[in-house]
């Protein structure tokens, strides 16, 4: 069980530190406009537009992750199996995010679609368990 905890806790990590780069961005779009920082990241093009979508992203991924995770734990669905999904979700997203950053799209979406993909087979475990 601790695996899991240690790949839920990172998961709530990945948002902040998504943030990272967004704000390097806004900085660099004529500083940080901390009074309005939602209205000047509607205004971020290419690398700041990019880091602004993985960030918000990272948020969502966490919902689906979380309620497979604790879904896990709650019904005692701690095995080998269970736990290389979800150290294979923690991996896809940060390969995620640095291909966003990146602009490499079709690399993105796929390892967006095996990151989302170990969240439901995680979840897809617990039923058959």
């Amino acid at each position: 069980m601790n695996g899991l905890i240690v790949c839920l806790v990172i998961a709530a990590f990945l948002p902040f530190a998504a943030k990272i780069p967004l704000g390097i961005a806004m900085s660099r779009a004529g500083g940080y406009d901390n009074n309005h920082p939602r209205d000047q990241q509607a205004r971020l093009e290419g690398f700041g537009a990019r880091a602004l979508a993985a960030h918000q992203n990272a948020f969502e991924s966490l919902i689906i992750f979380a309620t497979a995770i604790l879904l896990a734990i709650a019904t005692g669905t701690i095995n080998e199996n269970v736990q290389l999904l979800a150290w294979t979700h923690i991996t896809f997203r940060l390969v995620y995010h640095v291909l966003y950053l990146l602009n490499f799209g079709i690399l993105r979406s796929l390892s967006w679609v095996i990151a989302m993909g170990c969240s439901f087979a995680i979840m897809g475990q617990c039923l058959v368990s």
